[in-house]
């Protein structure tokens, strides 16, 4: 067992639903390729530990177990910089497909219960490796590529409520897929190279040397971010929070409502807590709007002093700060 000698300032938290096949594999993986520690157990649920990361078996419905760093801290005195979720993926689609995405239910009206989780009107802060693991995930899947699946990135939706950065990392999307081993094992490195295990804990995140940086938020498209999928994929790339569509909700013309705004606002905001002193910037997909919509979106933008980029002039801000540096 872990000593109170042991224990760390700052850790990252695996949490992993043992009502999740896709979850506990993914787990399986992690603990029979790596050498870790059992801890004692945190709220009765076991736990394990290697360098700063910890991993803690839950017991069911992982969308509402809200406040984990919290509970995690209250439990052992280390403190989560972080949480991420290996978990299955449910789709209609019914595709096999390997997802990572952010968390949260911006667009909810206050005071309604969402129904998968999070608490309406809030989105923890996105996860600063997301676009790093993505660009992983798709140069393992060019030796590794399992047949009948495809990857993706996914916009912000569900719970828990947090107060750290968070990711989701999956495998979709239907039961017969869930318990795939090969796709589990292909995501269990993915998390194993993105922390670091066999590089000292050292691995590509925010930090003050990124200051001034762009990080990128996507207003508007699909549930399966077609945009952030294609410019997460170009080195150096942050991303934020991505919003589809059904994110920001509009009402008609002569009462577009708040909703929209509230989103927006929450999204730039826990983005901000994720990426501090980064330069936050929005890209909107014109196509998923009407004009009117548009207006008021770029209005509150300018509003709130953030600049809206299109893909390219994102593109060459990135490489710009890269060449000043």
């Amino acid at each position: 067992m872990f000593t109170l000698g042991q224990i760390m300032a700052d850790i990252v938290l695996i949490a992993v639903n043992n009502d999740d096949i896709a979850s506990t594999n993914q787990a399986k993986f992690l603990l029979s390729n790596n050498h870790w520690l059992q801890l004692d157990d945190v709220e009765s649920n076991p736990s394990f530990a290697i360098g700063n990361v910890r991993m803690w078996f839950l017991p069911k419905r992982i969308l509402w177990e809200d406040h984990l760093d919290q509970r995690w801290q209250a439990a052992t005195g280390e403190t989560v910089t972080e949480i991420i979720f290996p978990s299955r993926h449910a789709a209609v689609s019914g595709k096999p497909c390997l997802t990572l995405h952010p968390i949260g239910v911006p667009h909810h009206p206050l005071g309604d219960e969402p129904p998968f989780g999070g608490r309406s009107g809030f989105a923890p802060p996105p996860n600063p490796r997301i676009a790093s693991w993505w660009r992983l995930l798709h140069r393992k899947w060019e030796t590794q590529a399992i047949p009948e699946f495809s990857l993706s990135l996914e916009v912000t939706h569900h719970g828990p409520i947090l107060d750290v950065p968070a990711l989701f990392i999956e495998v979709g999307s239907t039961e017969p897929y869930w318990p795939n081993e090969e796709a589990a094992q292909l995501l269990a490195e993915v998390i194993e190279e993105g922390l670091g295990f066999e590089d000292d804990f050292s691995n590509e995140s925010w930090d003050e040397t990124n200051h001034g940086e762009p990080v990128l938020v996507t207003l508007g498209g699909g549930h399966y971010a077609p945009k952030a999928n294609k410019l997460a994929l170009e080195e150096n790339v942050w991303l934020g929070h991505m919003l589809a569509n059904h994110s920001l909700p509009f009402g008609p013309q002569e009462d577009p409502g708040i909703l929209w705004k509230q989103s927006i606002d929450a999204a730039l905001a826990s983005t901000g807590i994720a990426y501090p002193g980064g330069r936050i910037v929005c890209n909107v997909e014109k196509k998923s709007f009407k004009g009117w919509q548009r207006q008021l979106i770029y209005k509150h933008l300018e509003s709130t002093g953030i600049e809206v980029v299109r893909s390219n002039a994102f593109l060459e801000m990135v490489k710009g700060c890269q060449a000043g540096q």
